[in-house]
């Protein structure tokens, strides 16, 4: 399934998150379990959704700071959810959708037509929602005026018309759109994750962080800060287990222009697309490898 190269590009970004703080003998261990991780999510990708219902959640999810999120939810007035390409990162949305709530992601098709139709069709079985990510912002601001919780993979290359914040330490194009669709909405954003327990069908589900209108309103260069804020509790999130984090997807694929420094506080404020949160490449949401 893996082929070596792959263990090198996970070994060459840890070694870029970092550097000489951890010894190279774990650096190599952490890469080989980064690989076992990303099997495992192809595999929960397929179950998970069936597995995970109404009546048997508390078999297999502990929460973790999941009152206010649930209390956003409850009260109707929808919510931005974020989360990184960490754990098995498509289980927030099928938890939120088992629990009656309306759940959408926005999803980019697979290459592979049979299992895009599969994985589609399961999802949608399970109550959880689904927007194409092309055109996708044009039903976002609809979707959380329904009062849904609208999902996002938020650590995604932007490419060089990204804004670039800081994560690990180096500068990482990160898409726009999700700090301009909180900025338009006046919706908070829910930084979550999903953790494997040991070795079996176990997880803790977690909010990171909630970011509010408030929170940025007073900003100096509000899309800025909200986009370094929710790319700060990634990296937190990740830092507590930095095994089950993708590391051989590209997030410091694209540089700033002009940049004089790896620091990210360089931006770029042209126009970008929204990222998708489930499924696309493996190195960019748990897909076919490339």
């Amino acid at each position: 399934m893996f082929h070596p190269r792959h263990h090198l590009r996970a070994l060459e970004h840890l070694r870029m998150a970092y550097g000489d703080t951890i010894a190279e003998s774990e650096l190599e261990r952490l890469a080989a379990h980064c690989l076992e991780s990303t099997a495992m999510f192809a595999v929960e990708a397929l179950c998970l959704p069936r597995l995970i219902t109404a009546s048997t959640w508390p078999r297999y999810i502990r929460c973790t700071n999941e009152s206010e999120l649930i209390r956003t939810m409850l009260s109707g007035s929808g919510c931005i959810l974020v989360t990184g390409h960490y754990g098995p990162f498509e289980l927030p949305g099928h938890f939120l959708a088992a629990l009656g709530f309306h759940a959408v992601a926005v999803m980019r098709p697979l290459d592979n037509v049979y299992l895009n139709r599969y994985l589609v069709h399961t999802r949608k079985m399970h109550g959880l929602s689904l927007i194409d990510k092309k055109g996708a912002m044009k039903s976002a601001e609809r979707v959380l005026k329904e009062g849904a919780a609208l999902g996002f993979v938020g650590d995604q290359d932007a490419g060089r018309k990204g804004q670039f914040v800081d994560f690990f330490g180096q500068s990482a194009s990160t898409y726009k759109s999700i700090g301009l669709l909180a900025m338009s909405t006046g919706r908070p954003i829910a930084v979550g994750y999903a953790r494997r327990i040991g070795d079996r069908a176990q997880y803790e589900i977690g909010i990171e962080r909630m970011i509010h209108p408030q929170d940025w309103e007073q900003q100096d260069d509000p899309l800025l800060w909200i986009t370094q804020a929710y790319t700060q509790a990634i990296e937190n999130i990740v830092r507590k287990d930095p095994a089950q984090y993708l590391w051989i997807h590209r997030r410091w694929k694209s540089k700033p222009r002009n940049r004089t420094s790896k620091n990210s506080s360089e931006t770029n404020l042209l126009e970008e697309s929204q990222p998708a949160v489930t499924p696309s490449k493996q190195e960019e949401s748990g897909g076919s490898i490339g």
